[in-house]
């Protein structure tokens, strides 16, 4: 560590966890910051999904930073264009841009017992030495490619949904696209217009809540600019319900039903024939897998040239897809809206810790880590938005926002000269989990739907089961006493089986 004490700081990706991480820690003093990014630009999972429609659906008001709640959004569910300027925005005004190196991807990280260190080496094989290493990848960073038989051999174009292909043009196209979730509801609608047909198989039915999207007026642009109290009742309010929505997420919930009551009510209204409604009708409880918002997916299923297609897909040929009950379906270009690898966390990294242990293999029955910040024999590592820190109804800015109010006071510890190495301890991860998990036990995550927040055994390693206020009441306070400091080792009863 240099003589004066400040650590020097490796942060991967400049999304918003790397941007909170990298502003943060900037304002507090520390000076020694280097943010590294494998694309040519900040933003993320923002810079990188461009397809037709791409958006949040999430508030403006929560899907910002607290540190800078201005409103320079045009509607409450910002396009991707307006979130990524946004994004870059607080990098130019915080200035960032001098500590980020584009263009380079983290291959792996070692920890050095000795010199009790982090070596990184980049994929242009450059290597780099910093003393704490915070990683900001996300959960939504990896495309997650079907294992459907075939896929190879299509003749026609294909591209997945979080690559989407601008240069080639759908216009009269007979398009496929394979999967509805999250982002297929988004683009489904953009391109229905234009293709020649479009036909869309679903594996299971998501569950729609209407999304009330506008474009703000003259009058409320500028009471939002001038009148910081006007947004912030917007901003307590949205919070407090998100957080009041976490018993809809618990079995024998009441408020359960009231948003299946919703979602019958949205699907009767904007689809009136009975054959649809029924393919449209999911076969599992509410909130098992992610809820989706949207008020133009179902009119857009029921145009002419639209094919809801559910009979499930044998393979895909040279000139299409056959379905399993033997009809094919002759098309030109292939969508995959399959969503991402979201379970597998900081992946494709190599990461190794003390002793030379992999995090792979440490992760190998699911991804855990304290808070889902720190993992035992890993020290001076932490992880943003890392296992079980996704949220079913609220704000994951917060969550990110609280893990790097977390972090601030561990690299403080290491600033003030009190500790070299904060390795959390194996007992304080397993007993976190164990009880993350007996609460994850009792929600409508558990019922058994096959969804993003589970491995491939059906642990759930993604959701976070409490509310906001929650998280921020364990995050706020660091407690030395979770930690071994100065990387004094593991008691080998201390090592979790």
């Amino acid at each position: 560590m240099p003589s004066d004490r400040q650590p020097r700081i490796a942060i991967i990706g400049t999304g918003f966890s790397g941007l909170c991480a990298g502003i943060q820690l900037k304002q507090d003093g520390f000076e020694h910051l280097t943010l590294f990014e494998r694309g040519d630009e900040v933003g993320g999972v923002w810079r990188e999904n461009t397809y037709p429609g791409a958006a949040c659906d999430v508030p403006w008001h929560l899907y910002s930073f607290s540190f800078d709640y201005q409103a320079r959004f045009t509607c409450p569910y910002p396009e991707q264009p307006e979130i990524l300027a946004y994004q870059q925005d607080c990098a130019r005004r915080y200035g960032l841009y001098p500590h980020i190196r584009f263009n380079t991807e983290i291959e792996s990280a070692r920890f050095d017992d000795e010199a009790r260190v982090w070596h990184l080496r980049t994929s242009q094989g450059e290597t780099h030495e910093f003393d704490a290493l915070i990683t900001g990848v996300g959960q939504l960073s990896r495309p997650g490619w079907p294992n459907i038989p075939g896929r190879d051999d299509f003749a026609g174009h294909s591209f997945h949904s979080a690559e989407w292909d601008h240069d080639y043009d759908l216009r009269d196209k007979r398009v496929a696209v394979i999967g509805t979730g999250a982002s297929a509801i988004q683009f489904v609608p953009r391109i229905a217009a234009e293709v020649g047909r479009l036909v869309l198989f679903q594996r299971s039915a998501p569950y729609l809540l209407p999304r009330f999207q506008r474009t703000y007026g003259r009058i409320n642009r500028w009471l939002f600019r001038h009148l910081p109290r006007y947004r912030d009742i917007f901003r307590w309010a949205l919070r407090a319900s998100g957080d009041a929505s976490v018993p809809a997420f618990h079995q024998q919930s009441r408020l359960s039903g009231l948003f299946r009551a919703w979602w019958r009510f949205h699907l009767k209204r904007q689809v009136k024939a009975p054959a649809l409604r029924e393919k449209l009708t999911p076969d599992y409880p509410i909130g098992c897998k992610r809820i989706l918002f949207s008020s133009d997916y179902y009119p857009a299923l029921t145009r002419d040239n639209v094919v809801l297609e559910t009979g499930g897909i044998e393979r895909i040929t040279p000139d299409g897809i056959r379905t399993a009950d033997g009809r094919d379906y002759a098309v030109d270009a292939i969508i995959y809206g399959t969503g991402f690898r979201a379970t597998e966390f900081l992946a494709p990294m190599t990461i190794e810790g003390s002793g030379g242990r992999s995090l792979a293999d440490r992760w190998a029955d699911g991804a855990e880590a304290y808070l889902g910040i720190t993992v035992d024999g890993f020290p001076n590592l932490f992880i943003c938005y890392g296992p079980n820190t996704n949220l079913g109804g609220n704000s994951i800015i917060y969550m990110i926002e609280c893990q790097v109010e977390y972090i601030r006071q561990c690299l403080g510890e290491l600033r003030a000269g009190r500790a070299r190495t904060l390795d959390v301890k194996s007992n304080v991860v397993q007993q976190y989990n164990a009880d993350i998990q007996n609460e994850l036990a009792d929600t409508v995550w558990n019922w058994g739907c096959n969804s993003w927040y589970h491995t491939a055994d059906g642990r759930i390693t993604n959701n976070w089961p409490g509310t906001n206020r929650r998280y921020r009441a364990l995050t706020s306070e660091l407690d030395l006493g979770n930690y071994h400091l100065d990387g004094s080792r593991h008691e080998p009863t201390d090592r979790a089986a």
